[in-house]
């Protein structure tokens, strides 16, 4: 299932969760690394770091491994 990333708002963009993740520093990263790395949300491949993330995705970010958004609920 891969690491939790948890969230208190509704969703989570996917330049926010590359840095909350710790995969990046800043979120000015996240348009590079995006075209450096490939990222796959649900299995498809995602580029755009505007991308909403909700809970229960599945991020998988090539040489990081996979990640579950979740809400810290139960």
């Amino acid at each position: 299932m891969g690491e939790a990333i948890n969230i208190t708002t509704e969703y989570i963009t996917l330049g926010q969760f590359l840095k909350e993740a710790g995969i990046i520093d800043t979120g000015g990263m996240a348009k590079w690394f995006l075209s450096e790395f490939a990222v796959e949300v649900n299995g498809e491949e995602e580029a755009r770091r505007g991308r909403k993330l909700y809970p229960g995705d599945v991020v998988e970010v090539e040489e990081n491994g996979s990640f579950t958004i979740g809400t810290g609920e139960g």
